[in-house]
């Protein structure tokens, strides 16, 4: 019993953990940001077509994802996320 409870202690399963939230948090940030962007657009009254709502929520880049936010604010139509590309 006392080899498992060290075994949590240790600062190698302490590293793990901590990578683990990290990584738990920018998945939620990057599934945070394709939501948003579909529901921008919406709210807007712009129809977001199956293949646009596919390649947004197929993006994994961060960076990508708040570029496409930033352009669906101004945008009136949904492919215009991806104009510039």
């Amino acid at each position: 019993m006392t080899g498992i409870q060290y075994f949590w202690r240790h600062p190698l399963a302490e590293q793990v953990r901590a990578e683990g939230r990290e990584q738990g948090r920018q998945e939620g940030r990057v599934e945070g940001l394709r939501q948003m962007i579909v529901e921008m657009l919406e709210w807007r009254s712009i129809p977001v077509p199956d293949t646009i709502r596919e390649r947004v929520n197929a993006c994994t880049d961060l960076d990508q994802l708040k570029v496409w936010a930033q352009r669906a604010v101004h945008a009136t139509d949904a492919a215009e996320l991806f104009t510039a590309e």
